[in-house]
């Protein structure tokens, strides 16, 4: 099996766009969440806060007239995309070797809202004839291959906010069988929309705090809910031996990932993690590691009641009395919860270690629940030297999908 090896990292965040802009939230601590009540008709909504990308100018990564054809989640994809490329100094030749494998948990919902009211508004006749293909679960990964000429595979994965840690998945198989010699894995997803906010926040599952500052609280015993974020997170991938002939320099290796279904309940996890435990022990075994080896976890870490719980019994059934020694935050206190995207974002923040030294935080953690008794990393970033990271993403319906990134050699 082939090594497979992070070249690039393409990101588009809360925190802003590109790499740098990532890395330097995480080092601050910041957190990107804000009140959107100014933005948004939110009548009704108990949820007032979001995580929006301020400032994303599709333009400045495709022409005017192919952004004006493509949903927000398409053009934040491409720009991730096309920043992962930069990233990693690498110009994609039109061979069936590379491929592009975006989740997405939602898609281009506004284009299906938006032309929804213009229906009924104003007829049919209004509905636009490239609603179709704007709105398409595959759109992101199809947008991406079309702008950059990719001819090999081009896959949209959907399930629900583990899309883009199954496409990271994905991807690593294809490379790591040598059906691939490269690809642009990840996910996008932008649903910043009333309709979405009330869904959620009849669920219960997004935090009615009004406070931007502490509303995303992962493991903190004062959790009440999720803070919905947009972004696009694209990595790189390459077998080592492609990126060694072109003089790439790796960030990582992708060493194993593992998934499972809880087979349990459409939105809740069972109290005992049992479905997580197992996606990270493949995880690991696909490594050819052993959960002793493991130093940090990069956790899926919604800031919801019943999730934050489940991980940790999960993450505990994996280590045993050793996962109070083995540090676990979630970036989601900083810039929310990017559903599709989130997996390959916090795929990024789990690689951050490698590079810069230390451990994000969960930054907004004060109050400790006993049911989450774990070192969440609280407060700030922590130095620390980590050879092996897991990153956890759970999403409705069960879906668990873990991946293991190892420093590079």
């Amino acid at each position: 099996m082939a090594k497979v090896v992070v070249t690039g990292l393409g990101l588009v965040t809360p925190f802003g766009v590109g790499r740098d802009a990532f890395f330097q939230g995480l080092t601050e601590g910041r957190v990107a969440v804000r009140r959107i009540d100014q933005d948004l008709d939110l009548s009704g909504i108990g949820a007032q806060v979001a995580a929006p990308v301020d400032g994303f100018d599709p333009v400045a990564f495709m022409s005017p007239r192919r952004a004006r054809r493509m949903g927000r989640v398409s053009q934040m994809a491409v720009a991730a995309a096309r920043l992962a490329l930069e990233d990693g100094r690498f110009v994609p030749q039109p061979t069936g070797r590379g491929a592009v494998v975006i989740g997405s948990a939602i898609g281009a919902l506004e284009a299906l809202v938006d032309n929804h009211r213009a229906m009924l508004e104003r007829g049919a006749e209004r509905v636009s004839p490239f609603l179709v293909p704007v709105m398409m679960p595959n759109a992101p990964a199809a947008e991406v291959s079309i702008e950059l000429g990719i001819r090999g595979p081009s896959l949209g994965v959907v399930t629900a906010c583990a899309s883009g840690a199954h496409a990271l998945g994905i991807a690593w198989g294809w490379i790591r069988e040598g059906a691939l010699d490269w690809a642009l894995a990840g996910g996008a997803e932008a649903v910043i929309l009333p309709l979405v906010l009330a869904a959620f926040d009849r669920m219960g599952a997004l935090t009615r705090s009004p406070d931007p500052a502490v509303a995303s609280r992962p493991f903190d015993a004062r959790r009440d809910g999720f803070v919905l974020g947009e972004g696009a997170a694209v990595l790189l991938l390459e077998s080592e031996a492609h990126a060694r002939k072109r003089g790439a320099e790796p960030l990582a290796e992708l060493a194993g990932f593992g998934q499972s279904s809880d087979a349990y309940h459409i939105t809740a996890p069972p109290e005992d993690g049992e479905g997580a435990r197992q996606a990270m022990a493949e995880a690991v075994a696909s490594a050819g590691l052993s959960p002793d080896e493991v130093d940090y976890i990069n956790a899926h870490g919604t800031s919801t009641p019943l999730n934050d719980r489940a991980e940790t019994v999960a993450i505990k059934a994996l280590l045993g009395e050793r996962a109070y020694q083995v540090p676990v935050s979630s970036t989601k206190s900083q810039i929310g919860h990017l559903l599709g995207a989130a997996g390959a974002a916090e795929a990024a923040a789990a690689i951050f270690p490698f590079l810069t030294g230390l451990l994000p935080a969960t930054v907004t953690w004060r109050v400790r629940d006993p049911e989450c008794d774990l070192d969440y990393v609280p407060g700030e970033p922590r130095p620390a030297n980590v050879k092996v990271v897991l990153s956890n993403s759970f999403g409705f319906g069960g879906q668990n999908a873990c991946l293991v990134f190892r420093a590079p050699s």
